[in-house]
Parts: structure tokens; sequence; C-alpha cells
């Protein structure tokens, strides 16, 4: 992974993203430098147009994002209405004291 991300960064500085520059990331992150990753790496990103694919995978995440904020929303609400019906049972334990 920290092989995309180091190629992600490389994009994003506006710098070549190639095997050396890629390493010079990966080593200064701190992690071990293994040939093979940044070769394949480099490879498999001949011919890709990182911001359309960047795009792309937004467009792909938007509906999943937006699925989950209504299962947050329910989960409050039903918070809520635990915490009222404590407060209404506290209130009538207080007048049979």
């Amino acid at each position: 992974m920290e092989y995309v991300y180091a190629a992600l960064m490389l994009h994003s500085a506006k710098k070549d993203i190639n095997e050396a520059n890629v390493k010079k990331i990966v080593e200064a992150a701190g992690f071990p430098v293994e040939e093979a990753k940044a070769k394949a790496l480099i490879a498999s990103l001949q011919g890709v147009n990182i911001d359309e694919a960047i795009k792309q995978s937004v467009i792909a995440a938007a509906p999943v994002q937006a699925q989950a904020a209504p299962a947050e929303k329910k989960k409050e609400e039903k918070k809520e209405e635990a915490k009222t019906e404590e407060e209404a049972a506290g209130g009538l334990a207080a007048l049979f004291g």
C-alpha cells in the first residue's frame, strides 16, 4: 500500500512517477524498499490516467457514503428515544419515592 501512496504523493506534487522516486519516498517513510513492488507498481501505472482513476473511485464511493448516513442517523434517534424513556421513568420514580 505504501507504494501506491508514494505514487499518489508524486502525482500530487506533479513529479515523475518512476521507480527511483517511489523508492525514495518509501525509504523516507521508514519502510524497507522492495524492488519488485516498485517495479510492479510502475509497470501497472503505464498508460493510466491517475486523475481519471481518482475521479472514478470517488464516484464509486459516493453511493456507499450516502447509504451510511441514514443508518447513523437512525442509531442517534434510537439513543435519544432511549434517553427520553429513561428520563421519564426517573421522573415517575421521583413522584412515588
